[in-house]
């Protein structure tokens, strides 16, 4: 058996000091590190390890989020150690994620690390439900005090009102308008459609 150990960082001015001593405390045997996002599992370090591991040996990480930043993601990670290729897991700053064949009470520790990753995963979809539903509350309310969210609308540069009432009355047309005003069609096309709002609005 090989004890295998993990840590990462998410960007490159990070330190990985802390993790590395804590896992050396451990007694882990080969170190792996990366310095880059989690928010998938394509990192050098990760890769190679996962490569190496083998069924008996063990992995160690500092905490569960190293794994990943989307629990989704690290349960079906979870499930590839520890189902697929054999290997058990422990996470140090959470005693419960242990998959080795100690039991607590009579209960594996397999059976007990894959309950609370269960419960982890429900309490982070649910927290993300919650998120999506303040921001968009947030987002009604503000629209309901006039708040307009997105870019600031392109100001209406010297002329325009001259050229719009010539396209207004056929002179020109509404992409000869934009060409004058050195705007895209699009733009002049917004005001044109703004001002006759405004002006129904107004009758």
């Amino acid at each position: 058996m090989t004890i295998y150990g993990y840590a990462r960082v998410s960007t490159q001015d990070q330190k990985l000091n802390r993790q590395l001593d804590a896992l050396r405390d451990y007694g882990v045997e080969c170190l792996y590190t990366d310095k880059l996002s989690g928010k998938d599992f394509n990192r050098p370090g990760y890769k190679k390890l996962m490569r190496r591991l083998r069924e008996g040996d063990l992995l160690v990480i500092p905490s569960i989020d190293r794994l990943g930043r989307n629990y989704d993601e690290v349960l079906e990670e979870w499930r590839r150690i520890t189902k697929v290729k054999r290997a058990d897991v422990v996470v140090l700053d959470m005693p419960l994620l242990d998959t080795r064949g100690s039991s607590i009470q009579g209960i594996t520790g397999v059976f007990i690390s894959d309950l609370v990753l269960q419960l982890l995963s429900y309490v982070a979809q649910l927290e993300r439900e919650h998120i999506r539903e303040r921001q968009r509350q947030g987002i009604d309310a503000a629209l309901a005090r006039g708040v307009r969210f997105g870019r600031p609308p392109h100001p209406r540069p010297e002329g325009y009102s001259e050229v719009a009432q010539m396209v207004r009355e056929g002179e020109i047309s509404q992409r000869g308008g934009a060409a004058q005003l050195e705007v895209s069609v699009s733009t002049f096309r917004r005001w044109l459609a703004a001002d006759q709002c405004s002006e129904e609005r107004c009758a």
